[in-house]
């Protein structure tokens, strides 16, 4: 997740098991992109961005910052290729964020 750690305004929000970015704290750099080890930050221009746009908009209202780099969890590396892993096992749960 170094990712988080890039970001120059701090707009990522942890989850049980996904991060969201505050598109309106967002600045648009997209210094995060290169980033991301699983590649899912695209630009919200994006074909299908009006549905992802919501639902960061929404959960980093809810879920607490993270501005540090975490350890991947164990079996992040089983989950590169499982389709459909938001409609099957998104948590609306709020993760740990930085805990300082």
């Amino acid at each position: 997740m170094d990712c988080v750690e890039v970001c120059p305004v701090d707009c990522f929000y942890e989850g049980e098991n996904m991060l969201v970015i505050h598109p309106d704290e967002c600045i648009d750099c997209g210094v995060c992109e290169p980033e991301c080890p699983i590649e899912a930050i695209y630009p919200d221009t994006e074909d299908n961005a009006g549905k992802w746009l919501e639902i960061n908009r929404k959960y980093s209202e809810k879920w607490p910052v993270i501005t540090k780099m975490k350890k991947p969890p164990i079996d992040a590396d089983n989950w590169k290729n499982v389709s459909d892993k938001f409609n099957l096992h998104f948590s609306e749960n709020p993760g740990e964020g930085d805990n300082d």
